[in-house]
């Protein structure tokens, strides 16, 4: 295989063919965005190109004028100087995508974040064959299992019924786990209103005009209803449970949605009494998974814990190498 068509750089991955960077950690001429959470999508690039969703979610976070210049893209090859490029789903959030880079024959796939199970308020990941596969590691230790999402949210709804008197506060991040959150809900029969921190409506919005039905949503943040939304579930950002705004709750039981809520000290550091795994990144064995179903020659490991996964790769017989990327940090997953 001749050399690969992407090379990390301070800026983040770039590609000299096409003259555009992947997910790049400060502002650069072209950027190629996997998805709308902010440690891979920033303000201040001239031109990006991202699916169309991932360009709105920039748009309601950063402002219209994120970038002087933009670009929707889908499944279709898009030419780049003497590079093509694609994007496929990630299955990671609404709009998440992998980026497929080909050059002279040999294909890269920035994996992004992602993840394989199912999901219905984004697309299914999609695999694609590759020479060189670049694979996250946020959750690449073998202790990583994550339980089916659906029997987490089990134990909310369970709760629910046992403790009617009091408030059910879910920590869950904006952008993605709470819509998840709340169409778990929604499958799972629960079908009251659910009220919102406000951080969380715009976002909320955007995924209903997006066809991701989830219900009837309503304020948390003026008008409390007498009972002091006992038994109701409230959905806020984690960085809210400290604030005025979450002392308004009746007997409040914290519960928070993310894959580190299988991690008793971080369980304990939250003061979380009802954890609830569910996590919109792979776990171990779907990490492990994906690497044997691309079939490439190399992986590069990011985002995560780096070595554990390519010390994996090695004991397979698969060449692999960390990143080492500085700027993508530790999501509030």
């Amino acid at each position: 295989m001749t050399s690969p068509p992407l090379l990390p750089r301070v800026e983040g991955l770039y590609c000299p063919a096409g003259d555009f960077f992947i997910d790049p950690v400060r502002p650069v001429e072209r950027a190629l965005v996997t998805h709308g959470h902010a440690d891979h999508a920033r303000a201040g690039h001239r031109a990006v190109l991202a699916t169309a969703e991932t360009l709105d979610i920039m748009a309601i976070r950063y402002g219209p004028d994120f970038a002087r210049e933009t670009q929707a893209a889908d499944s279709a090859w898009i030419t780049l100087g003497e590079s093509r490029v694609r994007f496929v789903p990630a299955g990671h959030i609404l709009g998440s995508a992998q980026i497929v880079v080909e050059v002279g024959g040999t294909r890269v796939v920035a994996g992004g974040d992602f993840k394989r199970g199912s999901d219905p308020t984004c697309a299914e990941f999609e695999l694609v064959p590759c020479d060189v596969f670049i694979s996250e590691a946020t959750f690449g230790l073998p202790v990583f299992r994550h339980p089916p999402a659906r029997d987490e949210i089990g134990k909310l709804i369970a709760s629910l019924g046992v403790n009617v008197h009091r408030t059910h506060l879910v920590g869950a991040y904006a952008l993605g786990k709470a819509q998840r959150v709340i169409r778990l809900l929604r499958d799972a029969g629960y079908d009251a209103p659910i009220f919102l921190h406000g951080s969380l409506q715009r976002l909320c919005d955007y995924y209903q005009s997006r066809g991701v039905a989830l219900g009837r949503l309503l304020p948390a943040t003026v008008d409390a209803p007498r009972d002091g939304f006992a038994g109701r579930v409230v959905i806020g950002p984690p960085t809210s449970f400290g604030t005025p705004w979450a002392r308004r709750f009746a007997d409040p039981m914290i519960a928070f949605a993310s894959g580190w809520m299988g991690v008793r000290p971080r369980i304990r550091q939250r003061g979380v009494e009802l954890p609830l795994v569910i996590s919109d990144h792979s776990d171990w064995p779907e990490l492990t998974q994906t690497i044997e179903d691309v079939g490439a020659e190399q992986i590069w490991v990011t985002h995560g814990q780096e070595e554990a996964l390519v010390r994996w790769c090695e004991l397979q017989g698969i060449r692999a190498r960390p990143l080492n990327l500085v700027g993508y940090e530790e999501e509030p997953e």
